[in-house]
């Protein structure tokens, strides 16, 4: 006689598509708003929803529609990481294509220079083998070799791209139209931000505008805002994965478990909102140049990459299985934040933060 099926034991997955959670657009706000910013950002929501996975339609968002955002340091660094957090809690290849964009017109605020029109990105990381240069050419300079980990270098109009002056870091303004740019197809073969191609780019010769002094983007009070600003994305990525549970309880009763991964992942995003809360304040108050600004950017991104991982971690108890199989925009979701988050540095940033509390212990704690 075969077997009666046991009953799922994911007591928060619902079972049909009928059952499925509507897309929740509600804005992440860290801090108190004005009910005209609110509007903003949940206009900005329904954008992100219209434009969920969707690169193209994520580009042009980005050209069109974030001209009134707030550059960080500038008064209201709370409102601009709400909006990174609010399209992130409603999609995160949305969000990877925004972030470096508003990074990059921020740098150039801070640099004086005139960003133009068009779509921006930053491809400051560092790769294998021999590095990217920039040789003077006259009054300017061009770049010649490959640049690792560019992402939509393929589709955006310009990039920030860090290349070595002899032995130091500089920053150039790049036209990525230009004949001598190529893309590296067939490398980029993630799960998660799949849409969001991070492959490299090979530079033959290509006319570069300086941004900045040599060292200066890596010097500049705003490379730690920016840090910040990245853990805000990440912040609404997780909040997106605990309103999956959340609607989830809507459809079937949830169990002690399910409330006990509910209440843990509750309490975990109180205090990494609240983290960032203080950070848009310390920020405005013109409290993290220097140093301390960094110190502040690598706790920041602790506190809310490891509520992260958690929130990773009890979603995929709590739901189960069945909307990870099921449901392309969990799926994405959760693909998309694991690999978003692996920007963290884990361990290497906590030893960075040790040798800093050894170093300076009296303004630790």
């Amino acid at each position: 006689m075969p077997r009666k099926p046991r009953e799922p034991k994911d007591h928060m997955t619902t079972d049909h598509a009928s059952d499925l959670p509507a897309a929740d657009v509600r804005p992440v706000e860290l801090g108190p708003t004005s009910l005209e910013r609110r509007d903003e950002l949940v206009e900005l929501c329904r954008r992100a929803l219209a434009a969920a996975g969707d690169v193209p339609a994520a580009l042009a968002l980005v050209a069109g529609d974030v001209a009134t955002l707030p550059a960080p340091g500038t008064g209201d660094t709370a409102h601009l990481w709400s909006a990174l957090a609010s399209v992130a809690a409603v999609d995160l290849t949305v969000a990877r294509v925004l972030e470096p964009h508003l990074d990059a017109q921020a740098i150039l605020g801070q640099a004086g220079v005139e960003a133009g029109a068009g779509t921006w990105g930053v491809f400051a990381a560092e790769g294998p083998g021999e590095p990217l240069r920039a040789t003077p050419d006259g009054t300017s300079f061009v770049l010649s070799g490959r640049k690792h980990w560019c992402s939509l270098a393929g589709e955006l109009d310009h990039a920030l791209i860090s290349a070595w002056v002899g032995t130091e870091r500089q920053l150039f303004a790049v036209d990525l139209d230009h004949h001598g740019v190529t893309a590296v197809p067939g490398t980029w073969v993630a799960r998660g931000l799949a849409a969001v191609d991070s492959g490299p780019l090979d530079l033959q010769a290509v006319p570069a505008r300086p941004v900045g002094a040599p060292g200066w983007y890596l010097d500049r009070p705003g490379f730690a805002w920016g840090a910040i600003g990245v853990a805000a994305v990440w912040f609404g990525g997780a909040v997106g994965l605990a309103r999956r549970m959340v609607a989830a309880a809507g459809t079937r009763e949830p169990d002690q478990v399910a409330l006990v991964h509910l209440g843990a992942v509750d309490a975990r995003l109180h205090g990494a909102r609240a983290t960032l809360e203080r950070a848009a304040a310390a920020l405005d108050a013109g409290d993290l140049s220097g140093p301390e600004g960094w110190r502040a950017a690598l706790r920041v991104r602790e506190v809310v990459a490891d509520a992260c991982e958690d929130v990773l971690r009890r979603a995929a108890h709590g739901l189960g299985p069945g909307p990870l199989a099921t449901e392309e925009a969990h799926a994405r979701r959760v693909a998309d934040l694991e690999l978003y988050l692996r920007q963290w540095h884990a361990e290497r940033d906590q030893a960075s933060l040790g040798r800093l509390a050894l170093d300076d212990p009296a303004s630790s704690w």
